[in-house]
């Protein structure tokens, strides 16, 4: 068994498909089925997420890879200008609120 494509030894169909043998003081058929089918619900579950998790990880590989080969920008320069901007936009704020108090 390949511990990185199945996590489990059984797959749901098989715990469906599973026969138990009666005995004379045995389990109650009804619950054994309900609590069999809520074990096949989870296997279910659990490997819709393990799939979906596996498509996120090859996804981000992906992603971490083209990111690799795009130029970046400098983050000093990109820092800069947002500091410039936000100076403007508070010298302007100064301006309307205080008018030409400023000057004096």
């Amino acid at each position: 068994m390949d511990n990185n494509n199945k996590v489990s030894q059984l797959t749901a169909k098989e715990i469906a498909e599973k026969d138990f043998k009666s005995a004379m003081r045995g389990y109650n058929i009804v619950e054994v089925d309900e609590f069999l089918d809520a074990i096949i619900k989870d296997y279910e579950a659990f490997n819709r997420e393990i799939m979906r998790l596996r498509q996120e990880i090859q996804r981000l590989k992906h992603d971490a890879g083209s990111q690799k080969t795009e130029p970046r920008r400098p983050i000093a320069a990109a820092q800069g200008q947002t500091n410039y901007d936000i100076l403007k936009r508070l010298s302007n704020l100064e301006k309307h609120v205080f008018g030409s108090r400023l000057s004096e």
